[in-house]
């Protein structure tokens, strides 16, 4: 006995017996109608797969019924029955939302063929919806980790950014988690139920990369054997993500260059230009604005791609999130590979914080699963960090400076004017990184006058002695 329920509706006696014998000999449950009414009745009382309706019927028609199963339930398939004489009436009902219509005398075959695609195809965007919703989960705004002001930073970016088509650059080092923010960019967009794609260009062989972006025609290159379609295709009405952009050659900059422009290419060996609407998101990183000094990237092509950069900082940098993001990890393999560990403690965390994770975000990831599946314990201690870790960190304990690094304290002591030169440093030069190089507003920044500043930079080595203080 199949789950699907189906409703028959005709005023013909003998077509609803029919119907129904066709219909529950493949297991089906039926349930018939002799008109519009009665079927908007048991419409009302119950939900059906599919209703098969007559279109001349009395008091209701069956336009009456498709107009109520469009409003009221829009999961119902509905499928019209008509006779040669009414086929007008069947294109209509089309349009307003039936799914098919079978014409009379109906054949039984042609009926269970049609129900089996019209389920099929239910199916089919039921488990779309279902994975969209699962990746929007994934990748949504509320999945991507930290409370750091740096992150916040991101966020307020990402927020402002989603709901326009503008081009974003998105950079930093591998790990770091960009291609996470283009995600979120993507899912809190207009365009959140168009396609996501994305592409590697690093991981791509550039003499195959222009036929994984635009597509080819059937017979443009070797091997060439049918026609196939390129990710900016697939991209139309969604976002397509360019990671890795700094590793395209110059030849393909050119040809990206005009569809940022013109949103308008040709696929290799072709001659039609196609015209896709798109929003392009790309990482990198790279430093591109020194591989345009350097020639290795087009200057047109960076300004075209850095419309709206997002700068996602290293982890060493917003150690305040390692935690938060160790514990979020924790969860999340704990679920996945069903293991019970309750938490880390507090020295494992404070080795995990002072540890400058080189891989970012994506090592940290993999450390944590990696103690999940081999800890004996329900706590993660210490003794579960892998040596290398607990060595590069060290076992002294550390302090946390205002800029977020985390000071050594080595049992031997330390300098304390020194240590408050060294952070002073790093916070001036933080300020200057965030104000673009400008002291009169890294100063306002840093809450001191513009003259203090430069004393202090003079001090700590931090002016060029060929130049004046600008």
């Amino acid at each position: 006995m199949r789950n699907e329920c189906i409703l028959v509706v005709d005023d013909s006696p003998d077509i609803r017996l029919t119907m129904a014998e066709v219909l529950k000999a493949k297991g089906f449950s039926v349930e018939s109608a002799s008109d519009g009414q009665e079927a908007i009745e048991l419409l009302d009382n119950r939900f059906f797969d599919i209703v098969l309706t007559d279109l001349s019927m009395p008091r209701k028609t069956g336009m009456d019924v498709l107009r109520y199963v469009t409003q009221h339930s829009p999961e119902t398939i509905c499928i019209i029955i008509t006779g040669f004489g009414s086929i007008q009436g069947a294109v209509e009902a089309l349009k307003i939302g039936a799914y098919d219509y079978l014409c009379k005398p109906i054949k039984p075959d042609e009926v269970t063929i049609l129900i089996d695609k019209a389920l099929e195809l239910r199916n089919l965007k039921r488990e779309n919806q279902s994975l969209k919703k699962e990746l929007k989960t994934r990748y949504g705004f509320d999945n991507i980790v930290g409370n750091s002001r740096a992150m916040q930073e991101v966020f307020g970016l990402v927020e402002k950014v989603a709901d326009t088509d503008s081009t974003v650059l998105i950079t930093g080092e591998s790990g770091t988690g960009k291609e996470l923010i283009a995600h979120a960019i993507h899912y809190a967009s207009d365009r959140k139920d168009g396609p996501f794609i994305p592409v590697n260009c690093a991981a791509i062989p550039e003499e195959l990369l222009e036929s994984e972006l635009f597509g080819h025609e059937k017979g443009a290159f070797t091997h060439a054997i049918k026609t196939r379609i390129g990710r900016f295709e697939l991209a139309n009405k969604g976002t397509i993500f360019l990671d890795e952009i700094g590793e395209m050659s110059p030849s393909l900059q050119v040809k990206l260059l005009r569809v940022l422009q013109e949103r308008k290419f040709e696929r290799v060996g072709g001659v039609k230009t196609i015209a896709v609407d798109i929003r392009v998101v790309a990482a990198t990183n790279q430093d591109l604005e020194k591989a345009v000094k350097e020639g290795r990237f087009r200057e047109d092509l960076f300004y075209r791609l850095n419309v709206i950069p997002i700068h996602v900082p290293p982890l060493r940098e917003r150690r305040s999130d390692i935690p938060l993001l160790a514990k979020h990890f924790l969860k999340k393999y704990c679920s996945g590979k069903k293991r019970c560990v309750e938490g880390i403690t507090d020295e494992a965390l404070e080795i995990l914080s002072r540890y400058d994770w080189p891989g970012n975000v994506r090592e940290l990831e993999n450390i944590i699963e990696r103690m999940v599946i081999l800890t004996n314990g329900n706590m993660i201690t210490k003794d579960d960090l892998p040596y290398q870790i607990v060595e590069k960190a060290g076992s002294a304990v550390g302090v946390r400076g205002v800029s977020g690094d985390v000071v050594e304290f080595p049992e031997e002591g330390l300098s304390l004017s020194q240590a408050v030169s060294e952070l002073e440093k790093k916070l001036i030069l933080k300020a200057l990184e965030r104000t673009d190089g400008v002291k009169n507003r890294a100063a306002k920044l840093l809450k001191m006058n513009r003259t203090t500043l430069i004393e202090k930079m003079k001090k700590l080595g931090l002016m060029p002695k060929s130049k004046k203080a600008a």
